[in-house]
């Protein structure tokens, strides 16, 4: 089987990336990368490459580099699918908001959806792939679909599960530590390995089974957040104890049985990945009444969860227990650095505790505008629209954020943040003055001779 022309069904954090390093790296394959949000494929088209709606350092240049040539976004997702030998489908699969498995089940009914649509419309064989973050044996149920509504043509379904970190994105596409390939069709295998060999070495592409390769995307993850958790209730413990949790994590992370890496305290993590992921595991272990299996994996979650509210309670605590009517800047709202997803975010959850306390919120955000940390807000459903945007300022200009605030919460790593002018900002905040660091960023010895009040994470 050879690959002349994919398509992608959906243009969003994971889709368009893909599909730009893919066209970028396959010369001779069309890339078409659909979207039936109009605003979001206008933007991917947009001449201006500052304005695409994914924010990856890197992005940019590739995407100058392969649209027009063949990488293209449309709207048009019927024309896509007929002309495409490989579709993959990268919508989103939020946890489940409604019925059976509310708060833990990935919601597939876009997924669904798109199943029936390229049943509708393909009438030549086709190979789908599944790109979005599915639970394990979904792949039954699309298979299921496609060859009872479809019009008599050949479907071939493979799990290739996205391995990338927001804000190294485009870096971890070019350099993989792995490509992940499941399936029951040698062929169509080797029809995706080979779109993958044009710049990833062989020995990096790993082929399973639909059901392996399914389970171990959310595994992964799961693992990934359990390190954060642990090492977020060691900081706790560090506070209490007098440990420093950096000193800590750098003492074991030295055991090669361990490793360095997601060993760095914080507020929490945040972002589409993790937290669904985890939710899922757990829901799928109840469902085959794994239920020692299941409350393994839920605590993950709750410590993540304590790590938020006990940011947030510190703050109000150490304001003297009480925050109403304070000024409260924050400094960052996307889950991590280098990338404009607010997904998750611990920015959210720390803001909503202070909100309920009535404090004035205002926020920075280099690449976060003001109407998505609105809608942030205003999805949690835990106040009025109007009394979010009473309580809550974004700013464009952080020394404007930190004018007469009592406290200033550090809620996202930019580097930016480390170069500040801090004595500047010492000058026109409240006295005394507050730093809040929860991802432990700043130089505290600095902050304390110019004479802030500084709290780190697990120190």
């Amino acid at each position: 089987m050879k690959i002349r022309k994919i398509t992608c069904i959906g243009a969003g954090y994971v889709g368009g990336p893909t599909m730009s390093v893919i066209a970028q790296k396959n010369l001779n394959v069309k890339v078409t990368v659909v979207d039936l949000n109009q605003a979001r494929i206008d933007a991917w088209n947009d001449a201006d490459l500052s304005k695409l709606p994914v924010y990856e350092p890197g992005l940019d240049s590739v995407v100058a580099e392969a649209r027009g040539r063949n990488l293209f976004f449309s709207t048009d997702v019927e024309k896509a699918i007929d002309e495409a030998d490989m579709i993959f489908i990268s919508v989103n699969t939020p946890t489940k908001t409604y019925g059976k498995g509310k708060g833990q089940a990935a919601d597939l009914k876009f997924i669904e959806l798109c199943a029936r649509q390229i049943a509708a419309v393909a009438t030549s064989d086709k190979i789908v792939v599944e790109k979005s973050t599915l639970p394990v044996r979904t792949a039954e149920a699309l298979k299921s679909i496609l060859d009872n509504t479809g019009n008599g043509v050949n479907f071939h379904i493979l799990s290739n599960p996205e391995f990338l970190a927001e804000g190294t994105a485009v870096e971890d596409l070019h350099a993989p530590d792995r490509v992940l390939i499941g399936g029951e069709n040698q062929e169509a295998i080797q029809a995706l390995v080979d779109v993958y060999a044009a710049w990833v070495p062989t020995e990096r592409i790993l082929t399973t089974n639909l059901w392996s390769s399914e389970l171990s995307k959310l595994v992964a993850n799961a693992f990934l957040a359990q390190r954060v958790s642990s090492i977020n209730s060691i900081s706790e413990l560090c506070e209490i104890t007098g440990a420093n949790v950096d000193e800590v994590s750098r003492a074991i992370g030295h055991d090669s049985r361990i490793g360095s890496k997601f060993l760095k305290a914080s507020v929490g993590f945040g972002g589409s990945c993790f937290q669904k992921d985890i939710l899922n595991l757990v829901y799928i272990a109840r469902s085959y009444n794994l239920a020692a299996v299941a409350d393994y994996w839920e605590q993950v979650i709750i410590l993540n969860d304590h790590q938020k509210t006990r940011f947030a309670e510190n703050i109000i605590k150490t304001l003297y227990n009480t925050v109403n009517g304070k000024n409260i800047a924050f400094l960052g709202w996307a889950f991590k650095k280098d990338t404009n997803d607010t997904r998750e975010s611990a920015a959210i959850y720390v803001a909503d505790h202070l909100l309920d306390e009535e404090a004035n919120v205002i926020v920075y955000d280099p690449k976060v505008p003001a109407e998505q940390i609105y809608k942030d807000l205003d999805y949690l459903g835990t106040r009025t629209p109007e009394e979010n945007r009473r309580l809550v300022k974004v700013v464009n200009d952080p020394y404007e954020a930190l004018a007469d605030a009592h406290a200033a919460a550090i809620l996202t790593e930019w580097d930016e943040f480390k170069d500040y002018d801090w004595s500047r900002i010492k000058e026109s905040m409240k006295k005394p003055s507050f730093v809040f660091d929860g991802r432990k960023l700043l130089n505290s010895a600095q902050l304390q001779d110019l004479g802030f009040v500084y709290y780190a994470i697990g120190e």
